[in-house]
């Protein structure tokens, strides 16, 4: 039976892997984004609504269609998020720092709430957040990112208690470096910020890892799948890293 899928963010990057994914395995599959571009070029067959995630009147809307649309929920994934300001936290804008937690937590909140919504009827469902190896060790001149990205897995163990008894499911993935054009913004953030060239960063992140490479975004959307899945049916509250064994964050 195939499984109906909600992607915040889903038309770029690790959310597009995702939706690719789910709907190769079979399932039906909805995302969100704020890029038109990106959304007009949706592959055939994945449904698309241009809303902000960190919206609650867009994410309410949303969620009201979904109902009325398909009936139900069947797996949720905040990926929504953006990288936040490169800075020295005593360079920091108090309103840089607010926009980075309101995109990446708020909106993680707001995915968990209106599927919680929609699951707990059901008495089923899988809730899936896209943290960061960021929100397990801590990462230099990334403040806000990786306090929202920490609060996300507090977050994602705090909903699998309250909706494990429902038969609901929570996680989180937490990416290494993925590769592609957001990596590529960050590094060069970073490489400014250093006073390094976006090579030597690149490959100090690649040297950081027990894999000597990358994360593709592919790897990310195959433990969604497994997370998803009735394979990890007792696997909940967990925050699993995918990022080839991060063990130096500051290249």
């Amino acid at each position: 039976m195939s499984r109906r899928v909600l992607i915040t963010a889903g038309a770029n990057g690790i959310g597009l892997a995702m939706a690719r994914a789910f709907q190769a395995a079979g399932d039906r599959v909805w995302v969100t984004d704020v890029d038109q571009s990106m959304m007009a070029a949706l592959p055939p067959g994945i449904r698309g609504t241009l809303a902000d995630a960190s919206s609650e009147p867009a994410m309410e809307m949303l969620f009201a269609e979904i109902a009325s649309d398909w009936g139900g929920l069947d797996v949720a994934v905040a990926n929504a998020g953006i990288k936040g300001p490169t800075a020295a936290i005593g360079d920091l804008a108090l309103e840089a720092w607010r926009q980075c937690l309101g995109v990446n937590l708020d909106g993680a909140m707001l995915l968990a709430r209106g599927a919680a919504r929609l699951m707990k009827p059901a008495g089923q469902g899988v809730v899936l957040f896209i943290s960061s190896t960021s929100g397990l060790n801590g990462t230099p001149f990334r403040a806000p990112y990786v306090a929202a990205k920490w609060g996300m897995i507090g977050l994602m163990k705090t909903v699998a208690m309250e909706l494990g008894p429902f038969g609901i499911r929570a996680n989180a993935i937490c990416p290494g470096s993925v590769t592609g054009p957001r990596i590529d913004r960050v590094i060069e953030a970073e490489a400014a910020a250093k006073g390094m060239t976006p090579e030597a960063v690149r490959q100090g992140y690649a040297a950081g890892t027990a894999m000597k490479r990358l994360t593709e975004a592919q790897d990310v959307a195959d433990m969604a799948l497994f997370l998803a899945s009735d394979a990890a049916r007792m696997v909940a509250g967990q925050a699993l890293a995918v990022d080839g064994m991060t063990y130096n964050v500051d290249p």
